[in-house]
């Protein structure tokens, strides 16, 4: 296999969209817009988005424009119970774990959360490390600037030797234009945000070339 290192998204990538967890998780964004900021229920779904989109995240618009403390709303926004969300996938487990690469989480949620996810997922001892917000702040996917920070903290300085894993196209897309491979996941058609995309695990070995 040429590549030696790999990136892998967290929400809805190590697990399904249908879980519902990500929307949970907007439910208490707007939640937190209403009840910390003051932001009318009515605008806060459009302005929740409008920052997504130039931003990054919502979390660095509410930053930029309501000087929010990042790690108050992280605890607020990501205090769900998982276990009503997300169940073990064997097929998942067995997949990253058979992978000659070195693998880590690049998410734009918290290592906490992180850490909770993949606990409840079992696939915790699985990673070497979580590049998360903080780690990348001030920036985050998908900011060309996040992704050479995490090639930094994975130690590896050569982009064709990595491989972005997301669940979203602006990422995927933002990965190959830093030198990066990707894989699109959740969607089965070659596209041109991608290296390749996938929905069922099994193939992904095939992808990265590994049999």
């Amino acid at each position: 296999m040429r590549f030696t290192t790999i990136f892998f998204d967290l929400d809805d990538t190590l697990y399904p969209s249908s879980t519902g967890l990500w929307p949970a998780i907007k439910d208490r964004m707007n939640m937190y817009m209403c009840q910390r900021l003051g932001i009318p229920e009515e605008n806060v779904p459009q302005m929740r988005e409008q920052y997504f989109k130039m931003y990054g995240t919502t979390l660095r618009g509410l930053q930029e424009r309501h000087k929010v403390d990042m790690q108050d709303f992280l605890a607020f926004v990501h205090d769900l119970p998982l276990k009503d969300y997300l169940t073990p996938n064997p097929i998942v487990r067995d997949i990253i774990a058979s992978l000659p690469t070195r693998n880590l989480i690049f998410t734009n949620a918290d290592v906490n959360h992180a850490q909770r996810v993949l606990a409840m997922l079992k696939l915790d001892d699985l990673f070497e490390t979580i590049v998360d917000v903080n780690a990348v702040s001030p920036y985050c996917k998908p900011m060309l600037e996040s992704f050479a920070i995490a090639m930094e903290l994975a130690n590896e300085p050569d982009p064709r030797k990595c491989v972005v894993i997301d669940d979203l196209p602006r990422t995927t897309r933002a990965a190959l234009s830093v030198g990066m491979a990707s894989l699109l996941y959740g969607c089965e058609d070659p596209c041109e945000d991608a290296s390749g995309a996938f929905t069922d695990w099994n193939h992904l070995p095939i992808l990265l070339g590994d049999r």
